[in-house]
């Protein structure tokens, strides 16, 4: 004999509501949207509507060029510094080669000689 099969899967249950109001029911019940739009959208909104999506469209496009003049500010920075950097290792450089002993050493090559003698100073008498 055949034993009858017990269904396994769980037997869905109703879901239970909430007790009392929910926060967008009682909006519902106070605001009545609905009855406002059962003939469509009033006239007398769409200058309001229009506004704030106007100014909600500025407000975004005011926060985005906001924040691409902040990056743009930033990239600047770092090129600055970058730029003081180079700009003082090739002032030490420069310094460390217009010394009077680096300036000899690099004309000896040349075969010219630091001059022994002080230079003499010439004095123009005026008439």
């Amino acid at each position: 004999m055949k034993t009858a099969v017990k269904n396994r899967y769980k037997i869905k249950t109703e879901i239970s509501k909430p007790r009392g109001e929910s926060l967008f029911s009682k909006m519902d019940r106070l605001l009545k949207v609905d009855t406002s739009f059962d003939s469509g959208l009033p006239v007398r909104f769409v200058p309001y509507i229009l506004y704030f999506t106007c100014l909600g469209l500025f407000y975004i496009g005011n926060n985005h060029y906001a924040e691409k003049t902040i990056r743009k500010i930033s990239s600047l920075e770092e090129q600055v510094e970058d730029l003081r950097a180079n700009y003082t290792t090739r002032k030490a450089g420069y310094m460390f080669e217009s010394k009077q002993s680096e300036v000899a050493k690099r004309v000896k090559k040349l075969g010219l000689e630091e001059s022994a003698t002080p230079p003499n100073k010439i004095v123009v008498e005026e008439k």
